[in-house]
């Protein structure tokens, strides 16, 4: 990987972060709130996280099984934290 495929990564992530904290300061006044905030959390949650593994650790070359470990377990941590919100909301 290259530098500036890091820089975009870099970018990307800095971005996503920018983007939960406004969901988190102003989403409310904005109509996203409730579980269109949960769920836009976690897909960004869940795109961070692939970036950080795939570029940042070095996993985007690998063989399947080792990406797919990683990617499975950010989907299953992912589902598990919509499922209990899901709960809590009943």
């Amino acid at each position: 990987m290259n530098t500036r495929q890091l820089n975009i990564a870099w970018v990307i992530l800095i971005l996503a972060t920018l983007a939960t904290f406004a969901i988190g300061e102003i989403g409310d006044s904005l109509g996203i709130a409730g579980p269109l905030a949960m769920a836009s959390l976690l897909v960004i949650s869940f795109i961070k996280g692939r970036l950080v593994a795939l570029d940042f650790m070095g996993l985007r070359g690998v063989k399947f099984f080792w990406r797919g470990l990683l990617l499975g377990w950010l989907l299953l941590v992912s589902s598990l934290i919509a499922i209990a919100y899901w709960i809590a909301l009943k």
